[in-house]
């Protein structure tokens, strides 16, 4: 569940400063016990204006043209603050977090007036300091995107940075914990809307409409927060979950059943010490679930300021190997790996080691539930839901925080590729299929597999066949630096985190325009 990776395409990054500063405009003064939501600084800092030629320059270099002239020359320069705020923990206590506010600037009349609200969930990081008001020093460009592709088209950014990154004062991050990123999404929410009028931008007003998105760990944030606000009677005008995680208990289900996603050491990690945070009860100790030469201090690994790839060379954490090369049982030997299908066969072996992160015995007593308690939507899908009665705590966990119980209202897209080695797409096609028998009539679901064959009349053929030519791109880049496997091992790496991204937001941009 990584991020959006395109170090290589924001080599201009640094063009775009034009107006930077640290300097706090706002008051210092500690609040006592804030209240969720509430704005900690006010007015929020003023961390940077980035104008809009200087944001062309940047999409000149992240997109090709095709892709360039579907996203619009940006129209409005964007000004960018960092809000911080009250929030809850993974245990519903009291905590703080951060995150970026883009307003939009200039006499164009989409750049100020009311306008609408995109409130964006970032995907995976190990990077403690993660920030999305930093356009400049964010390797992976997410908080770029949302400048130029929304802000710049006249959209009021809201982008938290989540609880346990930034200046937040949690230790670690709720990952995936439902309840907790609802609320961080919806506090930062609250927080953003409680600082106008901002000085840069006076005439510029939350119009009432609010359009939510995000990507890999985003996608089932986005899909988390649309879910709560609807529960709560709170309006949105439309949502874009991309590429998320959202059969939270089918997919782990499968990753224990050796389809171990690319990332898998470093999602688990961050994933079990959340749910033990939050609920208290996966495990009595550390060593109930990982090896003993990672056991210790496990819990506060993760987010760091430490790189990930120190954490892997100091034996911290192992790159790849969740799971033991040898079988818990005799039984599981032919999922060790798994080896269908077999275009992901190389991506699942790869999860298989001797240095590994989780112990068999925990794997073993995980998979014997699994057949006792099997999930409704995968290997088989029956009931096409969690299981029922899942008997070890961290299933309990997952079916807690598995997204297939509701159904939208508002106009909904899903976006993704059916050969995504990190999130797998039957998350998707789970979620499809409840929501078939679920959402109102007619639907407003749309999901886009920018992966699948374009019909003749398919509103995203374009995207389809850019998407194809962009892996072919890919593979034949790998094969003229040596690649034996026809570029294959390439294209899977850049699957999930760099080919998949901007296509699936480009698909969000017109469909959000559309509404």
């Amino acid at each position: 569940m990584r991020r959006i990776n395109g170090q290589a395409l924001f080599i201009l990054t640094a063009l775009l400063l034009t107006a930077c500063g640290g300097s706090n405009s706002g008051s210092d003064a500690v609040v006592v016990n804030p209240a969720r939501g509430q704005l900690l600084q006010k007015p929020p800092e003023l961390v940077s204006t980035v104008t809009a030629p200087a944001l062309l320059l940047a999409l000149n270099t992240l997109l090709n043209r095709q892709l360039l002239a579907v996203s619009g020359t940006p129209l409005c320069d964007v000004a960018v603050h960092r809000i911080r705020y009250a929030t809850v923990d993974g245990a519903n206590a009291a905590t703080t977090a951060s995150g970026a506010l883009m307003v939009p600037l200039g006499g164009d009349p989409q750049c100020n007036g009311a306008r609408p609200i995109l409130l964006y969930a970032h995907g995976t990081t190990t990077d403690r300091a993660f920030d999305m008001t930093n356009l400049q020093g964010d390797p992976n460009g997410e908080a770029l995107i949302m400048a130029a592709l929304f802000a710049s088209q006249g959209y009021i950014v809201v982008a938290p940075n989540y609880a346990g990154y930034d200046v937040s004062s949690l230790p670690y991050h709720p990952y995936l914990v439902a309840d907790q990123q609802s609320k961080d999404m919806i506090d930062a929410l609250t927080a953003a809307r409680s600082a106008f009028p901002i000085a840069a931008a006076p005439a510029t007003v939350d119009s009432g409409r609010l359009f939510i998105t995000g990507y890999s760990q985003g996608g089932y944030v986005a899909m988390a927060t649309h879910r709560a606000m609807q529960d709560a009677g709170m309006s949105v005008t439309a949502s874009a979950p991309m590429s998320g995680p959202y059969a939270m208990a089918a997919f782990v289900d499968a990753i224990f059943a050796g389809r171990v996603s690319s990332g898998a050491t470093v999602s688990a990690t961050l994933l079990i010490t959340a749910y033990q945070k939050a609920y208290g009860n996966v495990y009595a100790g550390t060593a109930d679930v990982f090896e003993a030469q990672y056991a210790g201090g496990i819990e506060s690994l993760l987010p760091s300021t430490t790189p990930r790839s120190q954490l892997y060379a100091q034996g911290r954490l192992p790159k790849d190997a969740l799971f033991s090369s040898t079988p818990p049982d005799l039984a599981f030997a032919d999922v060790t790996p798994a080896t269908t299908p077999a275009s992901l066969a190389p991506i699942f072996a790869l999860g298989f080691g001797t240095d590994n992160l989780v112990k068999n015995s925990f794997r073993l007593s995980y998979l014997l539930d699994a057949q006792t308690n099997p999930d409704g939507g995968w290997p088989t899908t029956t009931t096409g839901i969690a299981a029922a009665t899942p008997g070890i705590r961290l299933r309990q966990a997952l079916k807690q925080n598995d997204l297939r119980n509701w159904a939208p209202t508002a106009p909904t897209l899903l976006c993704g590729g059916n050969a995504d080695p990190t999130v797998f797409w039957f998350n998707t096609q789970l979620m499809q299929g409840y929501w078939a028998a679920r959402a109102p009539s007619p639907s407003p679901v749309i999901v886009l597999d920018l992966d699948s064959t374009a019909s003749a009349d398919d509103p995203y053929a374009d995207l389809k066949s850019q998407f194809a030519l962009a892996k072919q791109i890919a593979a034949a880049t790998a094969v003229a630096q040596g690649a034996t496997d026809g570029g294959a091992a390439a294209v899977a790496d850049a699957y999930h985190a760099g080919l998949v991204p901007p296509f699936c937001l480009e698909a969000v941009q017109s469909f959000f325009a559309a509404q």
